[in-house]
């Protein structure tokens, strides 16, 4: 018996299953958190998986949570324990009095296991060697075998799960009946032999509501679409080539003509990123909205032709799906560590606009402004992403459009407007918001043409090396910059209501896992003020909640600390009134990680001056 009494919750605990890739177990890994949502309780699942083909291991971590929780929030109730390479480490993670699953076919040795957990043995290969003669089968119907096991553990209702196997093979009849004979092989088994339900169960809800599970990459693919894109180059790399790959099937839906059938879109996979972003900075510059997915390898190779879009002043959208750096670093982990490299990207002084969507419904949403801006602004838009965000199944609110919408196609100087002898200079400001006007290729047959420059130049897009011409131009770009800051998504405060003197900045996928930290820490006596930054250039409201208290923790996936390096340098803040918090492992930062990191700073204020414990 356990030391520990066994963990007992209904709809808030956290399944992991150890496997290895290349096993055929994502699908029915999937397949238990789609049945948990049809029970009406929220999940938020996690793929953790290596950048190799098969062989290594691979984690896929359902968190079921009914208060709707849906960061990571660190710990494992039950660990589904299907690798022995990975083994010690697995049994190493479960939570006092958590539970223990693995497959009992062969003996293990008492040290193999713990005094303060649960441990539950379901002989799987002899389930499946003594039903299957055929090896492949053998390995797929394991998977659903300890499916059925885990319905019959956690009192989940096995119709739900049959529903799943009928929508996944439809109109596949031998497929269907015998997956739904494996799922019952393990409930079966399960049922008759062990204790069922344990402590951990799944019981109907209706807290799901009327949200949506989308990936990330999926939602900002159809941003784009509605956004107006019909142009995408990319070229194939992780963790962001699902994008192009949804965008393909989102305009075989929505983007043939009716009548005739033809596509009306281009997308093309070009040798290699310096091409990809080419391809879209020429076709924005014959006035087609159009994109790019990448990750930061990616955007280090895009960066002299990202400088070309800045200076040249021409419409680009750049979708930056971030992984683990520097090089090659950790393809299949997450990071929010493109932030500088992004912000400055290209020689010179450059700034860029970055926008920071925290779960799939704003993907969607800021997709779809990153185009009405890039034209707005003439320049190159980032839409930061994340492996976390882009690659994970997420609940968010229903994706929304207004058919009303118009497009924001940003200055152009039309046909009329020049035969009626308006003063044409491509790089003139005429509004003193910094933004010229531009004309489309074609748009007058003796008027308004002009060379698109990446070299120096006066208002009038004639070749300058004057040195006071090539200020104004750089204070110009300067002013649009700053013009920017009222275009872009604005932060979201929170707590603002009843101030305290601390407040924690946050952004992207960061927010879920801060949103219950800060449950956590006011548990702990912690009040703090929260400010979700959305956007880079800063709106002004960030400079005055930094104002407004005696200091500030940035929560951020990364090691140097990058949006608080910006914040320093885009402020002239002192460094020592913003707390770095930091989370870099490649795993998706945890609402415990947070809440243990600031409270324990908090706690430590308490006993000692400020400016020695900031620093």
């Amino acid at each position: 018996m356990p030391d520990k009494k066994p963990i007992s919750s209904v709809n808030d605990f956290v399944v992991r299953f150890a496997n290895v890739n290349g096993s055929g177990s994502a699908s029915a890994n999937e397949m238990f958190a789609r049945a948990i949502l049809r029970h009406g309780v929220p999940v938020s699942p996690r793929n953790i998986f290596p950048s190799n083909i098969q062989g290594l291991p691979t984690w896929y971590e359902v968190r079921v949570t009914e208060d709707g929780h849906l960061g990571a929030r660190g710990g494992v109730d039950m660990m589904v324990a299907m690798n022995p390479q990975t083994w010690d480490k697995d049994v190493a993670g479960i939570e006092p009095g958590g539970y223990l699953f693995y497959d009992s076919t062969k003996p293990m040795p008492s040290t193999k296991f713990r005094d303060d957990i649960t441990v539950i043995g379901v002989p799987l290969t002899a389930i499946t060697n003594s039903t299957y003669t055929d090896p492949r089968q053998r390995q797929l119907f394991k998977n659903i075998i300890y499916l059925g096991a885990l319905s019959a553990l956690l009192d989940m209702d096995p119709k739900l799960i049959e529903q799943l196997i009928g929508e996944q093979y439809k109109g596949k009849e031998k497929l269907l009946s015998s997956n739904v004979h494996a799922l019952h092989l393990g409930r079966d088994w399960a049922l008759q032999n062990l204790k069922c339900p344990i402590g951990l169960r799944v019981k109907k809800s209706d807290k799901v509501g009327d949200r949506i599970f989308i990936e990330g990459n999926s939602a900002a693919a159809l941003g784009a679409v509605y956004g107006g894109a019909t142009v995408c180059a990319w070229y194939p790399i992780t963790p962001s080539s699902s994008v192009a790959e949804a965008f393909t099937a989102h305009c075989k839906k929505y983007r043939h003509d009716p009548e005739t059938g033809k596509a009306k879109y281009a997308i093309v996979q070009g040798e290699d990123e310096l091409a990809s972003i080419g391809i879209v900075i020429g076709a924005s510059w014959n006035g087609a909205r159009a994109f790019t997915a990448t990750s930061g390898p990616g955007i280090s190779l895009m960066t002299e032709f990202i400088g070309l879009s800045y200076f040249a002043e021409i419409p680009a959208v750049i979708m930056n799906i971030q992984r683990a750096g520097p090089s090659t670093g950790m393809p299949t982990r997450t990071q929010q560590c493109d932030i500088i490299a992004c912000a400055y990207a290209s020689h010179g002084d450059t700034k860029h606009v970055l926008l920071f969507p925290e779960d799939p419904a704003e993907a969607f949403e800021f997709a779809a402004a990153a185009f009405d801006l890039a034209e707005r602004i003439q320049t190159t838009i980032f839409l930061m992403l994340d492996l976390d965000i882009g690659m994970n199944h997420r609940l968010c609110r229903p994706l929304k459009w207004d058919d009303a919408r118009q497009y924001d196609r940003g200055k152009v100087m039309t046909e009329e407007m020049l035969e009626e002898g308006r003063d044409f200079g491509r790089y003139l400001d005429v509004d003193g918001d910094g933004i010229p006007y531009r004309t489309y290729p074609g748009t007058h047959p003796t008027k308004g043409s002009y060379f698109t420059r990446g070299t120096s130049r006066d208002r009038y897009a004639r070749y300058s090396e004057e040195g006071s011409v090539y200020a104004d131009n750089m204070q110009r770009l300067m002013r649009k910059f700053e013009t920017a800051q009222d275009l872009v998504p604005r932060p979201l405060q929170a707590n603002a209501e009843r101030p305290t003197k601390y407040g924690v900045i946050y952004f992207g996928s960061t927010s879920p896992a801060m949103d219950e930290a800060i449950g956590l820490l006011e548990a702990r006596g912690h009040q703090l003020d929260r400010l979700r930054i959305r956007a880079f250039p800063f709106h002004s409201s960030v400079a005055s909640f930094l104002a407004e208290h005696d200091f500030v923790y940035v929560v951020e996936q990364n090691r140097d600390s990058q949006l608080r390096q910006l914040i320093v340098n885009e402020n002239g803040i002192d460094p020592v009134r913003l707390v770095p918090i930091v989370h870099y492992d490649g795993s998706p930062i945890t609402a415990r990680f947070i809440a243990k990191a600031i409270g324990d700073h908090q706690d430590h204020l308490k006993v000692t001056p400020l400016r020695k414990a900031v620093s």
